[in-house]
């Protein structure tokens, strides 16, 4: 602390061009300052400042030195106020983007949650499949489906986001059970409309990828609405885990299970991830919102 306080002191004088007004900026008596610069200078082996009645002024060596403790006093204040800020109450406008069936079904009712426990947070939800840049399209906070994003962002693992065929017994009663996955291309099929366009069917058999994907009967962004048109028994759809369990519980579908496992792409270790930039974790409000959806998404999955 001694070595700071005259970094402090040193930085002072070469501001102010003065040991006296430097003094009078920490409220302390000129030699006590010009003592403790000194003694920096000692430490360091090196004359930073040139001292004349007149003027103060930094030696070659003195202003390489000031630059370089200009950037530890700059990182110093900065971390400061870092403390500071986990000590504010979290309030303000908490922008969150997310996919609409995870919205809709997992996301909402935890923030219903969330909105009691922080009053003064005023929610700024949008639930869109399209992709959202954090910097560009000022979120907070981004809840998104697929693989590990390479965006320049932290990646919370919330969830796996399995795929899953289903069908209900009324359909499976109509049509029979399929029995390998390449009997598929003659099944109904019920879609769901990414932005890249209608997932389809994939299994890899023998060391390569194939598209068992059947004839579409209905394609639609909107995951409800093909959830109850399989319940009605028009066609098989391959949906997440999490979003048709309450569908495989009560029994109104059942879950289609092959040799070969079925998916909507290609890439591995699908996973529902939440996003968010470093540094806005240090904000009240984003550190606050991470942390309980986190605990909570974790907790229930």
């Amino acid at each position: 602390m001694d070595q700071l306080r005259a970094i402090r002191y040193f930085s002072k004088v070469v501001e102010t061009g003065s040991f006296t007004k430097a003094a009078k900026a920490f409220d302390v008596p000129p030699s006590s300052l010009s003592r403790r610069v000194s003694d920096l200078e000692k430490s360091l082996g090196a004359t930073l400042l040139q001292r004349s009645t007149r003027i103060v002024k930094l030696t070659e060596v003195g202003r390489v030195y000031y630059n370089d403790v200009q950037q530890i006093l700059n990182q110093l204040e900065q971390s400061k106020e870092t403390v500071r800020s986990y000590q504010t109450t979290p309030m303000g406008r908490l922008r969150i983007s997310s996919m609409v069936g995870f919205g809709e079904r997992i996301l909402l009712p935890l923030l219903d949650e969330f909105s009691a426990l922080y009053p003064q947070i005023v929610l700024d939800v949008s639930l869109s499949d399209e992709l959202s840049a954090l910097g560009r399209d000022d979120v907070d906070i981004a809840i998104r489906g697929g693989y590990a994003p390479n965006e320049r962002v932290l990646a919370i693992r919330l969830m796996d986001n399995e795929f899953i065929p289903v069908a209900s017994p009324s359909y499976l009663e109509k049509y029979g059970i399929p029995e390998h996955v390449m009997e598929l291309k003659e099944h109904r099929g019920l879609y769901f409309k990414a932005p890249a366009g209608p997932t389809p069917w994939l299994c890899y058999v023998d060391e390569q990828w194939h598209d068992v994907s059947g004839p579409a009967v209905a394609i639609s962004n909107n995951g409800p609405w093909l959830a109850k048109k399989a319940c009605d028994g028009e066609g098989i759809l391959m949906s997440t885990r999490w979003a048709l369990a309450s569908y495989l519980e009560s029994g109104t579908l059942q879950e289609l299970t092959f040799e070969h496992e079925l998916a909507v792409t290609q890439h591995a270790d699908m996973a529902i991830y939440l996003l968010y930039q470093k540094q806005r974790y240090l904000v009240p409000k984003v550190k606050a919102a991470v942390d309980f959806l986190v605990e909570k998404i974790k907790e229930n999955k």
